[in-house]
């Protein structure tokens, strides 16, 4: 594909290439943490959020204000995250690369020995 868009779009190929192994990083996890991680949704639904409450004071009095309500916001999200259904699980993800580093070891050791 780089090959073949090159000439027509040379710095997106070279974004493309650039990033490849950044963007695939994914795909090396477990597969049902792929899709959260992949989409926004998290971050849309926070943006939801935001836009509701700031919808129902309007105006803010200054800077400070809307500083507090997004902290305040913010924190009420984490706490619902943290506390209640989680978006993210981290339990099997924590096993997973348990199983990984001891995978790379034992393949270290296997090729320090040859």
């Amino acid at each position: 594909m780089i090959e073949d868009y090159y000439e027509k779009a040379p710095r997106a190929m070279r974004v493309l290439e650039e990033g490849f192994d950044d963007v695939t990083a994914v795909l090396e996890l477990p597969e049902r943490y792929r899709k959260r991680l992949r989409t926004t949704n998290g971050q849309e639904l926070l943006n939801e959020e935001i836009r509701r409450r700031e919808r129902v004071i309007r105006i803010f009095p200054n800077r400070e204000s809307a500083l507090r309500l997004l902290g305040a916001l913010l924190m009420e999200m984490d706490e619902k995250w943290s506390t209640g259904r989680r978006y993210l699980d981290m339990t099997e993800y924590w096993d997973w690369r348990k199983v990984q580093k001891e995978t790379l070891k034992q393949a270290s050791k296997v090729h320090h020995l040859r």
